[in-house]
């Protein structure tokens, strides 16, 4: 006969399971959304809007609120993006939050996914789902695990120079659906500055 922990703990991987399933299957389902989204034919293609690359690089200061001990942890984060004059485009991020945490917690991040980005004059504004692995270190170095990470966000940019754009505001939430303690979830803003390679 199995014990009540027992049956506890096959409810929460069974919820766990459920809610990674449910997780990557909206980041597919946005994937493919962005994937179709394409220009009407009815609409003309300006002279600047011929197809091509933009590759930028870029460094961020991050601030996010961790569910587990709903600690405020600061950090860094390194950012590339691969856009297309199309609107779409891919972009790969690394975030370190390591600073303000008076127990020792770190949450290191690494993802990557699509985005999807509009121009305004010299504001560019965009949406991103990514996928990734996260490594978390519990209080006093206890012990760290790596959990699979899904991140949607939007933020905006402006070019403030020919070669330098501000990140003026990204905001992501991240879910963390295998976490140790069930599945758990994180609220960040970050802020920036990018470099246009080209």
């Amino acid at each position: 006969m199995k014990s009540s922990n027992q049956f506890g703990n096959m409810s929460r991987e069974k919820l766990g399971i459920e809610q990674m399933r449910h997780a990557l299957f909206m980041a597919f389902l946005l994937a493919v959304g962005l994937g179709m989204a394409r220009t009407a034919s009815a609409q003309v293609v300006y002279s600047g809007d011929k197809g091509g690359y933009s590759l930028t690089v870029g460094a961020m200061a991050s601030g996010y609120q961790v569910q587990y001990g709903q600690q405020k942890l600061a950090g860094f984060a390194g950012v590339v993006d691969l856009d297309t004059q199309r609107r779409l485009g891919i972009e790969a991020e690394g975030r370190w939050l390591m600073f303000n945490s008076p127990d020792q917690t770190q949450v290191k991040t690494w993802m990557g996914g699509a985005r999807y980005h509009f121009s305004r004059g010299k504001f560019q504004i965009y949406g991103k789902g990514l996928v990734g692995i996260g490594q978390f270190t519990f209080p006093y170095n206890y012990a760290q695990g790596n959990y699979l990470v899904i991140a949607p966000g939007a933020g905006v940019d402006y070019r403030w120079k020919r070669k330098i754009s501000l990140r003026l505001a990204d905001f992501e939430y991240q879910m963390w659906p295998q976490f140790t303690y069930g599945a758990m979830t994180s609220l960040g803003v970050n802020v920036g500055i990018q470099y246009h390679i080209f």
